[in-house]
């Protein structure tokens, strides 16, 4: 049983629990521990074998082969996941940093390429609170009817 487990114990502490369920019937439970605080949990999941002393001395080593392969196996294949990501990433920070760094060819320096906002008329922008309204032209009579009669004191 040890001798299945050496390649995972190698790499990560286990830990083994052996409980008598009922009557005949026992739980072996391997659960391996976190190597890092930044590893994946799927790596910390655990295998519970459930059956008779006599059936688990004939199938747990089987077991355990089989559960320390896949074990490995999805180690690697979160490794190299992990390194094919960091890969891309450091070559997408590079490409930004030619663009950034190097102008594109297209536009020339003498002249300038006009923002898109620049060329959207004032008619189809939305109208702003802000913006100075256009007063509606008023006739003279209409503003002679508007005005305010003057101030008339008494007594003078």
């Amino acid at each position: 049983m040890f001798t299945e487990l050496m390649p995972l114990l190698r790499k990560r502490r286990l830990l083994l629990t052996i409980a008598l369920v009922e009557d005949d019937t026992i739980r072996a439970t391997v659960v391996p521990q976190k190597a890092s605080d930044t590893e994946d949990n799927a790596l910390t999941t655990p295998l519970a074998i459930t059956g008779s002393a006599e059936e688990l001395d004939r199938d747990l080593p089987q077991q355990l082969v089989e559960f320390t392969g896949a074990h490995l196996q999805l180690q690697t294949t979160l490794a190299s996941a992990k390194a094919e990501i960091e890969a891309a990433a450091k070559a997408a920070r590079e490409e930004a940093r030619k663009k950034i760094s190097k102008p594109s060819s297209a536009s020339s320096p003498a002249t300038p390429v006009a923002p898109a906002a620049a060329t959207v008329s004032r008619e189809t922008e939305a109208p702003s609170l802000f913006a100075p309204q256009a007063q509606p032209e008023t006739t003279a009579a209409e503003e002679e009817e508007c005005r305010l009669p003057e101030l008339v004191t008494l007594g003078q």
